[in-house]
This record gives structure tokens, C-alpha cells and sequence, in this order.
């Protein structure tokens, strides 16, 4: 009776092993996975527009041709993305430019790169009873964002203009206090971008990022009074991943798919020149 206790016991070992192999098998697929094997799911955070709709046109008519599955998160405001992707909640992100990305760099202590500019969302002034920055009446309030970055360019906006003028040398990150001449004694209220445009009913004008401009149903081309001009921008939007990624498979494929003639035709037959489409090469 011996014989097939053990027996018994050998099978069960061997299942107990054959388990544990899979087991073990399973762990490295997982880890692979994890590491960014070329089969699987890109999720990449965006704000809604153009963001959002630009990848949902990749994802529908060009990704599963280039062997890309992606996956979009939308985002309502500016820092989320960034956090979600330094946290690897995201494999990478598409809304921010440059200067914005460095900037949170230093701040928050991440270290997200760029791989690809994708496309130029000019920021414009909107106002509901003036046609001309100009035009702005003496004491008027103005409106822009509260972020470094954003609060810099629309002051280099409205400096474009000879409305107020920046001390030399006022980069990037340039505030009210690098103010130097303001012959219309403007005052600026400093909001976050999402609420830039409900403030116009309270405000003269308000500088506005042009996906929060979009997404409340303003046209930057037909309704801002003034509007960046692409020469020399360094705001093009990029797609950025946590700093080691760049080479991911993926990665790589939405890049090239951001860049491809197609969307380059999709931004311009959409956006009709509020968004401007960059394309490498």
C-alpha cells in the first residue's frame, strides 16, 4: 500500500512544482508588462481639447494600423497629468509646453522629458466689449493665468502690443512686478487657467490657454482680439514621458503618428488655424 502513497505524493509534488513554475511564469509576464513590452496598452493623460481630440482621432483611424493600443485619460486641470505620470499612473502625457515642464521639474522635484512636439494651441486675449487690446479703458482689470509659465507668456503677449512693457531680459517666467511701463494703469487678477473663461463677465479681458478657450466654446481665430503668432513660439505642446521611457516602443509609435501628414491635415481641417500642427522633418 506504500507504493501508491508515494506515488501520490510524487504527483502532488509534481503538480505543486508544475504550479509553481507558472506561476514564476506569470511574475516575469507581469514584470514585462510593466516594463512597456511593445504589445501593450499606451495610456496617455491629456486635457480635452485639442489634446484629448487629437488622440482620440489617432486612436480611431490610425493606431490599430501602426499596432499601438492606447488608451486616453482626459484632465481638467494642469498639474494632474504631470503627477499621474511621474507616479506611473500614465505612460506619458500630451498638453504642456516647455517652458511649463521645466518649470514643474524644479518644483515638484520630477524629472519628465519631452519626446516629440506635436502641435502649437496659440493663447489669445478674449473680451466681451472691446475689439483691441488697445482699446482697454484706462484702470481696466485683466485676467491671467496664476502658473508661472502661463502668467509669463500672457504678460509677453500683452507686452507684444506696447499695452505694458517687460524690464529687458524678462523670460519665462516673467510676473507683474517685471512690469516697467503701463500707461493704462491695468491691473491683473491672477486666476487659475480653468477659470479664465468664466471670469469674462467680470473682467475687461482675460489672457486664456487655448484649451480652456475651446472647451468653453470660444474660438481663438473668430474671438480672441489678439492672438500669439506662431513665429519663434517656443509653446508648441509635446508629448512628455517619465525621463528613461523615451525609447519605449510605444512611445515611439505615437510620436511618429502625431508627426504623420495625417494629423497634420486632421489639425488643420479641424482647428482651422486655432491650433497649429507641427510636423518633424
Amino acid at each position: 500500500m506504500r507504493k501508491p502513497v508515494l506515488s501520490a505524493a510524487a504527483a502532488a509534488l509534481a503538480l505543486g512544482l508544475g504550479l509553481t513554475a507558472c506561476g514564476s511564469g506569470s511574475d516575469s509576464d507581469s514584470d514585462s508588462a510593466k516594463s512597456g513590452g511593445d504589445g501593450d496598452t499606451l495610456v496617455v493623460g491629456a486635457t480635452a481639447v485639442p489634446a484629448g481630440e487629437v488622440l482620440a482621432y489617432i486612436k480611431k483611424d490610425l493606431a490599430e494600423k501602426a499596432g499601438l493600443d492606447l488608451e486616453i485619460k482626459e484632465f481638467t486641470d494642469y498639474v494632474l497629468p504631470n503627477t499621474a505620470l511621474q507616479e506611473g499612473e500614465l505612460d506619458a502625457n500630451l498638453y504642456q509646453n516647455q517652458p511649463y515642464l521645466d518649470d514643474f521639474n524644479k518644483a515638484k522635484g520630477t524629472d519628465l522629458v519631452p519626446v516629440v512636439k506635436a502641435y502649437l494651441p496659440p493663447m489669445g486675449v478674449y473680451a466681451k466689449k472691446v475689439t483691441d487690446v488697445t482699446k482697454l479703458a484706462d484702470g481696466a482689470t485683466v485676467a491671467v493665468p496664476s502658473d508661472t509659465t502661463n502668467e509669463g507668456r500672457a504678460l509677453k503677449l500683452l507686452a507684444s502690443t506696447g499695452v505694458i512693457a517687460l524690464k529687458a531680459g524678462a523670460g519665462t517666467d516673467a510676473s507683474p512686478a517685471d512690469i516697467t511701463s503701463n500707461p493704462k494703469h491695468l491691473t491683473f487678477k491672477e486666476l487659475e487657467p480653468a477659470q479664465l473663461p468664466r471670469s469674462l463677465d467680470d473682467v475687461a479681458a482675460a489672457v486664456i490657454n487655448n484649451n480652456y478657450a475651446q472647451d468653453a466654446g470660444l474660438s481663438p481665430t473668430k474671438d480672441a482680439i489678439l492672438l500669439e503668432s506662431a513665429e519663434n513660439n517656443p509653446y508648441a505642446n509635446l508629448l512628455a514621458v517619465k525621463k528613461g521611457n523615451e525609447d519605449d516602443p510605444r512611445v515611439k509609435k505615437l510620436a511618429k503618428l502625431l508627426t504623420s501628414p495625417e494629423v497634420k491635415k486632421f489639425i488643420e481641417d479641424k482647428y482651422r488655424g486655432s491650433v497649429l500642427p507641427v510636423v518633424s522633418g
